[in-house]
């Protein structure tokens, strides 16, 4: 798989900017606050409707426009997609897969396969639980598409939930009659537990997947200095088997159980999204514990692992590695580059053109003021 061409228009600093791209090695250079990363984002935004770096759109539409709009040509196993997306803030993007509208945008995800290892994913390491269940999340849309709908299906649940149990502690905080406001929590608690049996599965079979890939990543770009693992960690318990049905019953089950802890706090406490996933680096956990380069070597490993899981898997995904050698030192960055350089398509960002290993010296491309220009 790789990018052909994207096109961008009122997307970040770009007015209007296409770039055609070529399988191997393409690195953008620039200095900071140019738009090499915008470009990269962009792809990202195609690969999974999110942006690693803003929680909502509006960011990313021009100042001054109204929408933006990213084309982006894909070729994969020699059949070519073309798929456009415009960005709305406050309103549903809408896309187009080879031309044609589909209904809901979603339906895009899987026609762009990406890994993208960043700046900000020293949070995966450092930062709240949230951020690895988003990395865990998105891999698994990336290996099964499907997990789009149901984390849709799960976060809409969720919502509705939420909104159930806080209109009841508000009631209750007024002197209202709390049974009357919680008449259909009970039904909320089956889908609830039907798509969470489901995410929570696909979470856990991935993290055993995933495993391996992430000790040998972390073997290679620290050159064996110490042992990553990862584990599952849900409010369910350790050691959790990916049994659906199982699962949907452990569920109802903890629901009942933090009833009241629920009612009295109007959230809801129960569910994968607030599980977390576990980083340890020999017997210690990595957060807290992990130095500097630690942290960013662990990071980086998730990355790799993922990278290495979805080639495993017989997907080829465009890898982007957005201004990382600056951050790494001499002997990481050639270990990288020895680990990435068979990429079917790779870009890297970067400010400082000689900060890139020579094994990955490949079509550059200078970046400017609104401008991409191929040397």
């Amino acid at each position: 798989m790789h990018v052909r061409r994207v096109e961008l228009t009122d997307f970040r600093s770009y007015e209007r900017v296409a770039v055609d791209l070529d399988p191997g090695v393409a690195v953008l250079v620039g200095q900071n606050g140019m738009g090499k990363t915008n470009l990269v984002e962009a792809l990202g935004y195609v690969a999974t409707l999110d942006s690693h770096r803003v929680a909502t759109d509006a960011p990313l539409v021009r100042a001054g426009a109204t929408s933006a709009v990213i084309r982006c040509e894909i070729v994969h196993d020699g059949r070519e997609l073309l798929v456009e997306l415009e960005i709305v803030p406050g309103k549903a993007n809408r896309a187009r897969l080879n031309r044609s509208p589909v209904r809901r945008s979603r339906e895009i995800l899987g026609a762009l396969r990406m890994v993208l290892f960043a700046p900000e994913d020293l949070e995966l390491v450092r930062g709240d639980p949230s951020e690895r269940r988003r990395y865990l999340d998105d891999l698994l849309v990336a290996r099964q598409p499907r997990y789009a709908g149901v984390r849709a299906d799960y976060d809409r649940v969720v919502k509705q939930r939420n909104a159930l149990l806080r209109t009841a502690y508000l009631t209750r905080k007024v002197g209202g009659t709390r049974g009357q406001d919680l008449s259909t929590l009970a039904v909320w608690d089956q889908h609830l537990a039907h798509h969470g049996a489901e995410l929570l599965a696909g979470r856990i079979e991935l993290v055993a997947a995933l495993a391996p890939h992430l000790m040998k990543a972390y073997d290679a770009v620290a050159a064996g200095r110490s042992s990553a693992s990862i584990a599952y960690a849900s409010r369910l318990g350790d050691g959790l088997a990916p049994d659906r049905p199982a699962l949907e019953e452990a569920l109802l089950t903890s629901l009942a159980e933090r009833r009241q802890a629920e009612t009295e706090r109007g959230v809801t406490l129960v569910g994968p999204h607030r599980d977390d996933l576990t980083l340890a680096l020999g017997d210690l956990p990595a957060k807290g514990y992990a130095s500097h380069g630690e942290s960013w070597s662990f990071a980086l490993a998730l990355r790799l692992a993922a990278y290495d899981l979805l080639r495993t898997d017989g997907i080829e995904p465009v890898l982007i590695l957005d201004d990382v050698f600056a951050e790494l030192d001499a002997g990481r960055r050639e270990r990288l580059a020895a680990l990435v350089s068979d990429a079917a398509q790779l870009l890297v960002t970067c400010a400082v053109a000689e900060d890139v290993p020579a094994a990955l010296q490949g079509a550059r491309y200078d970046v400017g003021a609104g401008t991409v220009i191929r040397a």
